[in-house]
């Protein structure tokens, strides 16, 4: 089933705004966590743990999954198919790993969190909390890529649609 050109527009829209706005938020937390990490003042760092916590819970999960299922709706409403082109088949994948990777990376991030609110330690932020948002900027302006430059290649899912669309065959 194909969308209406002005239905198409409009989930399009969502999924950009909210692609660009994850990209944004993970950029956002990297910068907070390598202030942490690089940081001297206790209250810096303390500061950095909660407002990491915030941004990763209340705008790059939501950002997340709305990219991810308005890419579905996407795919799904519109010629290209969700299992017709690598490119969109990587794509949707690098986008259920990054989500998975992002959940499970949630939990530490509590952790901390809740850590910098009841210590005066030497809180420092884990090396881990910047190379996880560094690789998932990496895959999300890979996605990104992808879907700018549309590279050629039908999976065999869709070379036997395209030939059946051509010979009128089901």
């Amino acid at each position: 089933m194909t969308m209406t050109p002005r239905l198409r527009k409009m989930a399009l829209t969502a999924h950009v705004t909210s692609s660009v706005g994850w990209i944004g938020s993970v950029v956002c937390f990297l910068a907070l966590a390598i202030t942490g990490l690089t940081s001297h003042d206790l209250e810096r760092i303390r500061s950095a743990y909660h407002s990491m916590e915030l941004i990763a819970r209340f705008v790059i999960v939501p950002l997340c999954f709305t990219s991810l299922v308005t890419g579905i709706v996407q795919s799904l409403g519109t010629k290209w198919g969700l299992f017709r082109h690598y490119w969109i088949l990587i794509k949707f994948i690098i986008t259920i790993l990054s989500t998975i990777a992002l959940l499970v990376h949630l939990q530490p991030i509590s952790l901390m969190a809740d850590v910098a609110k009841i210590t005066n330690a030497d809180l420092r932020v884990q090396i881990q909390l910047v190379v996880a948002p560094s690789a998932a900027l990496v895959a999300l302006l890979t996605t990104t890529v992808l879907a700018v430059y549309k590279p050629r290649g039908l999976t065999t899912y869709g070379l036997r649609k395209q030939y059946q669309q051509r010979t009128g065959l089901q």
